[in-house]
């Protein structure tokens, strides 16, 4: 199967020599086309550092990430911004959605940055949008839907442009707890039925049992990773909790 990411002995180091902070401590890891990948990990585990690298918010200090075959550690400013556009979806905990533009008009605007032939814009918002539910609220502003549509129309803008992967920060994070659900089945239909690829960060087990596979980091180390198999998902849920229970977490989450 095709290796969407390779993650090969990164590092990632803060301060100086004085005071250095290793971040990240030599991870490496793969993830294939069509993959739902969770990461889990503690406050200051290092996991939201990982995210950063691989969206290419932040450089790594040693070690490679490979997304589509391409190294995106040896990428320079432009090529890297066309990199970002082309390749990679952002699905926030904040939306990051603006107030002066209707939700049709925030999903269209990742396609027209994008260069998309402006006759496919419109076939393939109302694509996603049947999808992900949300076709009723094309025409409102962000500010009249609730905070699960905002999360839904944001999932949109991240997918419609059928990026190679799709990285998700907390993506529950500020949502209700029937919100979260709604947003997570969405989630795991576009995994299934579209084959998107998704790396989700979170500290939250019942939204980390959506996907196929969990990676746990401990002090900047991946400490395990649980494969979901034949599992469903109460089962999987539990069998994270009891790994979440080592890591010495807080997730009182219950199924």
């Amino acid at each position: 199967m095709n290796s969407i990411l390779k993650v090969e002995n990164i590092e990632k180091y803060y301060g100086n020599k004085e005071n250095i902070t290793k971040a990240i401590d030599d991870i490496s890891f793969r993830i294939d086309e069509g993959e739902f990948v969770g990461i889990m990990g503690p406050s200051g585990s290092g996991k939201t550092t990982l995210l950063n690298c691989i969206s290419t918010i932040d450089n790594v200090s040693s070690g490679k990430i490979i997304i589509n075959d391409q190294d995106i550690t040896k990428l320079k400013s432009k090529l890297l911004d066309k990199f970002r556009q082309d390749e990679l979806g952002f699905i926030f905990q904040d939306f990051n959605l603006l107030d002066t533009l209707t939700c049709y008009e925030n999903i269209a605007l990742a396609l027209t940055i994008k260069g998309e032939n402006v006759h496919n814009i419109d076939k393939k918002i109302r694509e996603i949008a049947s999808i992900l539910g949300i076709y009723d609220v094309l025409n409102k502003y962000p500010y009249q839907i609730s905070g699960g549509q905002k999360q839904r129309v944001a999932s949109a803008r991240a997918i419609v442009k059928n990026p190679a992967l799709i990285l998700a920060d907390e993506p529950t994070g500020a949502l209700d707890s029937r919100s979260a659900r709604m947003l997570l089945d969405r989630l795991e239909n576009l995994n299934t039925e579209l084959k998107a690829t998704i790396l989700m960060v979170t500290h939250d087990a019942f939204t980390a049992s959506y996907s196929n596979r969990v990676l746990f980091i401990k002090d900047g180390r991946i400490f395990n990773e649980l494969i979901k198999g034949n599992d469903n998902r109460k089962e999987f849920f539990n069998r994270i909790m009891d790994v979440v229970t080592l890591l010495g977490g807080d997730d009182n989450n219950v199924f």
